[in-house]
């Protein structure tokens, strides 16, 4: 399952840097060294959706993004992913998301965009005695002080979800992820879509979901999302710099979350700022790394 799984994961990501470029099936199935039929078996077995189904709705929400964002003609953006014409890519819109392109353009609604897939987790794997972390390229992690101004976050927020995996049992990942990406035009540039965390009710840790918007949004809140006011804070930040997921996510993020829940922030003149409960977690491997925010205060303390 671990040569599966980490094969697919090469065609998705060969999927996403071609997907304007007619992909077929033949193609990808040279990049992972099997034949076609098997991996359009396997990919449908553990993506659960055929390669087709995929790429048509990785299509479909790309050309969303390009149509919210862009000023492009929607016919261009129409036959640069793939549709016969302006009146095909309206209608599969339509299908997936309730309204046309040309209205989406005018007023961007929250839709769910179709997720790219993440099938291989390394971390599941470690204690099976399966390939193991590499540790010449790995570091110790590191400490930084952040200032992150007042801001609203918009997300879903499960007290009786204490971490990731707890909180995505009990949510639509693909249905989440998709309302967050359609709304990225109105986020925060430093509290991030799919930015999550920890946050703390009557001594109760739950976990969030969701992204950052400036003080004064006054636009849409998704149904079943809610938007809380966040004062101005200094955070610490607990990082890695950016490593290969596929190799090494879970030493990471293990490494990082040992330092960050037991570091005492009196030895560096600072006390935790238990006004404002929220810790922040931003998990973009091959780009910033992994990294834990918590927010602090100047030491009351003489």
């Amino acid at each position: 399952m671990y040569e599966w799984n980490a094969a697919i994961q090469k065609m998705i990501e060969w999927l996403e840097e071609n997907l304007t470029d007619n992909p077929s099936l033949l193609d990808m199935s040279k990049q992972i060294g099997y034949s076609p039929y098997y991996c359009s078996a396997q990919f449908k077995n553990i993506v659960g959706m055929t390669v087709k189904s995929y790429i048509a709705g990785r299509r479909l929400a790309r050309a969303a993004i390009d149509i919210r964002d862009g000023d492009d003609r929607i016919l261009d953006i129409a036959i640069k992913y793939g549709y016969s014409s302006q009146e095909a890519l309206t209608r599969a819109f339509v299908n997936a998301y309730g309204c046309t392109p040309a209205a989406y353009r005018k007023n961007p609604i929250p839709i769910a965009l179709s997720n790219k897939q993440v099938v291989f987790f390394p971390e599941h794997y470690i204690s099976k005695g399966e390939p193991t972390m590499s540790k010449t390229i790995l570091t110790e992690p590191h400490t930084r002080i952040e200032h992150i101004p007042a801001h609203k976050y918009i997300g879903i927020f499960d007290i009786n979800a204490g971490d990731y995996g707890k909180f995505w049992e009990k949510h639509d990942c693909d249905k989440v992820c998709g309302i967050i990406d359609s709304m990225s035009h109105v986020s925060h540039t430093i509290v991030t879509p799919h930015t999550a965390g920890w946050f703390w009710e009557d001594g109760k840790k739950g976990y969030f979901y969701g992204f950052g918007v400036p003080s004064d949004y006054d636009g849409i809140i998704p149904e079943g999302f809610e938007c809380r006011e966040l004062p101005a804070s200094d955070y610490i930040v607990f990082f890695h710099p950016p490593f290969d997921y596929l190799k090494d996510n879970g030493e990471v993020m293990e490494r990082v979350e040992n330092l960050a829940w037991n570091y005492e922030p009196e030895k560096n003149g600072y006390e935790w700022n238990e006004e404002l409960c929220n810790d922040y977690q931003r998990h973009y491997p091959e780009v910033i790394g992994y990294e834990i925010l918590r927010p602090v205060k100047r030491s009351s303390k003489k």
